[in-house]
């Protein structure tokens, strides 16, 4: 039972989640997180959309973790269809921390193609994480592979992880993806493949793999 000085308590912090100084929303955060009271969650998430500092998202996400996942998921799973691409990433980037796959049939094509990268990337993240076994995985990989060389080279390596993540069972459709397609989209292919069967061989090693290969091709 909250007393009304923990209520006071839990007032202040959740006051101190929009401070001007990042390190008292920080603390705030922390706070919330501590006390996981369910009647935090909506504040918790709204702050999300827009809080600027990484760091200080980071912390918003492990205090929504705290709390139970019945409140939490199906809050952040209504924050997939916001218009702000930051309260989507952000949700998707909590989805995936939470691990709770009721939240998998939410991560649709519309996100894992998101012309937003950094949703995008969230959305791999999550999607990986979530995902049943047996053919969802290769309906998954299937969408993913048409996102092959997208954007630079942190989104290509978010994609390339993902798809190691995956596992080896979905060889198949990064070699038909390469297969025929332009020369940024068969490099990424093949690169990826090549993390696959490797995953440490590193990213940039395997780019200069799928280079010479194309040229020796």
């Amino acid at each position: 039972m909250i007393t009304r000085n923990g209520e006071e308590t839990l007032d202040r912090a959740l006051a101190g989640l929009g401070h001007d100084e990042a390190q008292v929303r920080l603390r705030a955060a922390l706070e919330v997180g501590t006390a996981a009271d369910p009647r935090s969650v909506d504040a918790l998430v709204e702050r999300c959309a827009v809080e600027p500092e990484f760091f200080v998202r980071d912390m918003l996400t492990w205090a929504l973790t705290r709390h139970p996942r019945a409140v939490t998921v199906p809050r952040l799973v209504d924050v997939l269809g916001s218009e702000c691409a930051q309260a989507r990433s952000q949700a998707l980037h909590t989805l995936s921390k939470i691990g709770d796959r009721e939240a998998w049939p939410a991560i649709g094509r519309g996100l894992l193609t998101d012309p937003d990268d950094a949703v995008a990337r969230s959305a791999w993240r999550a999607a990986v994480v979530l995902v049943p076994g047996g053919g969802e995985r290769l309906e998954l990989a299937a969408v993913l592979a048409t996102q092959l060389g997208r954007g630079g080279r942190e989104t290509r390596l978010s994609l390339s992880r993902a798809f190691v993540a995956l596992g080896e069972e979905v060889l198949p459709v990064l070699r038909a993806a390469g297969a025929g397609a332009g020369a940024g989209v068969r490099e990424h292919a093949i690169a990826t493949e090549r993390l696959v069967r490797d995953p440490d061989a590193g990213f940039g090693f395997a780019l200069e793999e799928a280079r010479r290969i194309m040229v020796g091709g």
